[in-house]
Protein backbone atom coordinates (compact mmCIF):
# COMPACT_ATOMS: atom_id res chain seq x y z
CA UNK A 1 0.00 0.00 0.00
CA UNK A 2 1.42 3.40 -0.98
CA UNK A 3 1.92 6.00 1.70
CA UNK A 4 -0.37 9.02 1.72
CA UNK A 5 1.04 12.23 0.21
CA UNK A 6 -0.31 15.58 1.38
CA UNK A 7 0.26 19.07 -0.09
CA UNK A 8 0.58 20.66 3.38
CA UNK A 9 1.12 19.76 7.02
CA UNK A 10 -1.43 17.51 8.65
CA UNK A 11 -2.74 18.71 12.02
CA UNK A 12 -0.63 16.37 14.21
CA UNK A 13 2.56 17.61 12.48
CA UNK A 14 1.50 21.25 12.70
CA UNK A 15 0.87 20.77 16.43
CA UNK A 16 4.24 19.05 16.98
CA UNK A 17 6.04 21.87 15.18
CA UNK A 18 4.83 24.51 17.62
CA UNK A 19 7.77 23.89 19.95
CA UNK A 20 11.48 23.26 19.79
CA UNK A 21 12.17 19.65 18.79
CA UNK A 22 14.63 17.33 17.10
CA UNK A 23 14.36 17.20 13.29
CA UNK A 24 16.81 16.59 10.49
CA UNK A 25 17.18 18.83 7.47
CA UNK A 26 18.50 17.61 4.13
CA UNK A 27 19.95 20.12 1.67
CA UNK A 28 22.01 19.89 -1.52
CA UNK A 29 25.67 20.61 -0.77
CA UNK A 30 26.79 23.72 -2.66
CA UNK A 31 30.29 22.32 -3.30
CA UNK A 32 29.73 18.65 -4.04
CA UNK A 33 26.13 18.62 -5.30
CA UNK A 34 25.54 15.67 -2.98
CA UNK A 35 23.18 15.34 -0.03
CA UNK A 36 23.90 17.12 3.24
CA UNK A 37 21.96 16.29 6.42
CA UNK A 38 21.95 18.26 9.67
CA UNK A 39 20.11 17.89 12.97
CA UNK A 40 18.38 21.10 14.09
CA UNK A 41 15.95 21.97 16.88
CA UNK A 42 14.78 25.55 16.39
CA UNK A 43 11.87 24.88 14.05
CA UNK A 44 8.32 26.25 13.96
CA UNK A 45 5.28 25.71 11.75
CA UNK A 46 4.05 29.23 10.99
CA UNK A 47 1.02 27.70 9.27
CA UNK A 48 0.23 24.48 7.39
CA UNK A 49 2.24 25.60 4.35
CA UNK A 50 5.17 27.48 5.93
CA UNK A 51 7.95 26.36 8.27
CA UNK A 52 10.57 28.54 9.91
CA UNK A 53 13.87 27.42 11.34
CA UNK A 54 16.86 29.23 12.79
CA UNK A 55 20.55 28.46 12.24
CA UNK A 56 23.83 30.30 12.64
CA UNK A 57 23.96 32.70 9.69
CA UNK A 58 27.41 31.33 8.75
CA UNK A 59 26.09 27.78 8.58
CA UNK A 60 26.69 25.56 5.56
CA UNK A 61 22.90 25.11 5.55
CA UNK A 62 22.50 28.76 4.51
CA UNK A 63 25.13 28.42 1.79
CA UNK A 64 23.49 25.25 0.50
CA UNK A 65 20.02 26.82 0.36
CA UNK A 66 21.35 29.94 -1.38
CA UNK A 67 22.80 27.63 -4.04
CA UNK A 68 19.85 25.20 -4.33
CA UNK A 69 16.62 25.89 -2.46
CA UNK A 70 15.27 22.30 -2.44
CA UNK A 71 15.12 20.84 1.09
CA UNK A 72 13.58 17.98 3.01
CA UNK A 73 12.81 18.22 6.70
CA UNK A 74 12.43 14.86 8.44
CA UNK A 75 10.40 14.57 11.63
CA UNK A 76 9.53 11.63 13.85
CA UNK A 77 6.08 12.31 15.30
CA UNK A 78 2.54 10.95 15.40
CA UNK A 79 3.93 7.37 15.72
CA UNK A 80 5.59 7.66 12.32
CA UNK A 81 8.34 9.32 10.28
CA UNK A 82 7.51 12.14 7.88
CA UNK A 83 9.39 13.74 5.02
CA UNK A 84 8.42 17.38 4.43
CA UNK A 85 9.75 18.55 1.06
CA UNK A 86 9.82 22.18 0.06
CA UNK A 87 11.69 25.21 -1.12
CA UNK A 88 13.72 27.21 1.39
CA UNK A 89 15.00 30.75 1.51
CA UNK A 90 16.58 33.20 3.91
CA UNK A 91 13.77 35.25 5.45
CA UNK A 92 16.16 37.33 7.61
CA UNK A 93 19.96 37.27 7.72
CA UNK A 94 19.90 38.25 11.41
CA UNK A 95 16.96 37.56 13.69
CA UNK A 96 15.72 40.41 15.86
CA UNK A 97 15.63 39.92 19.63
CA UNK A 98 18.20 37.11 19.65
CA UNK A 99 21.76 37.62 20.98
CA UNK A 100 23.37 35.27 18.44
CA UNK A 101 23.79 35.90 14.72
CA UNK A 102 21.04 33.54 13.59
CA UNK A 103 19.44 33.47 10.17
CA UNK A 104 15.69 32.98 9.99
CA UNK A 105 14.99 30.47 7.26
CA UNK A 106 11.63 29.80 5.62
CA UNK A 107 10.41 26.61 3.95
CA UNK A 108 7.41 26.67 1.64
CA UNK A 109 5.93 23.19 2.01
CA UNK A 110 5.34 21.36 -1.28
CA UNK A 111 4.77 17.79 -0.13
CA UNK A 112 4.36 15.84 3.11
CA UNK A 113 4.93 12.09 3.02
CA UNK A 114 4.62 9.43 5.67
CA UNK A 115 7.85 7.49 4.98
CA UNK A 116 7.66 4.90 7.76
CA UNK A 117 8.24 1.38 6.55
CA UNK A 118 5.16 -0.79 6.21
CA UNK A 119 3.66 -2.50 9.23
CA UNK A 120 5.44 -0.51 11.91
CA UNK A 121 5.09 2.51 14.16
CA UNK A 122 7.39 4.63 16.29
CA UNK A 123 6.98 3.79 19.97
CA UNK A 124 9.49 6.24 21.45
CA UNK A 125 10.38 9.58 19.88
CA UNK A 126 13.96 10.93 19.99
CA UNK A 127 14.87 12.97 23.04
CA UNK A 128 17.93 15.09 23.75
CA UNK A 129 19.53 17.13 26.51
CA UNK A 130 21.42 20.37 26.18
CA UNK A 131 25.00 19.72 27.32
CA UNK A 132 25.86 23.31 28.19
CA UNK A 133 24.46 25.68 30.84
CA UNK A 134 20.80 24.58 31.18
CA UNK A 135 19.55 28.03 32.23
CA UNK A 136 21.36 29.79 29.38
CA UNK A 137 20.05 27.18 26.93
CA UNK A 138 16.48 27.62 28.15
CA UNK A 139 16.74 31.44 27.84
CA UNK A 140 18.17 31.22 24.32
CA UNK A 141 15.61 28.64 23.21
CA UNK A 142 12.79 30.87 24.48
CA UNK A 143 14.23 33.94 22.70
CA UNK A 144 14.62 32.09 19.40
CA UNK A 145 11.17 30.50 19.46
CA UNK A 146 9.51 33.81 20.39
CA UNK A 147 11.37 35.62 17.59
CA UNK A 148 10.19 33.02 15.06
CA UNK A 149 6.60 33.32 16.28
CA UNK A 150 6.74 37.11 15.79
CA UNK A 151 8.26 36.86 12.30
Amino acid sequence: MANQVEPKLIKPLYDELQKERFVTLATVDFETGGPNVNAISWVLAKNEETLYFAVDNRSRIVQNINSNNKVVLNIIANESTYSIAGEASVKAEKMEGVPLKLALMEITVKEVRDVMFYGSKITVEPQYDKTYDKDAAARLDKQVMEAMKKA
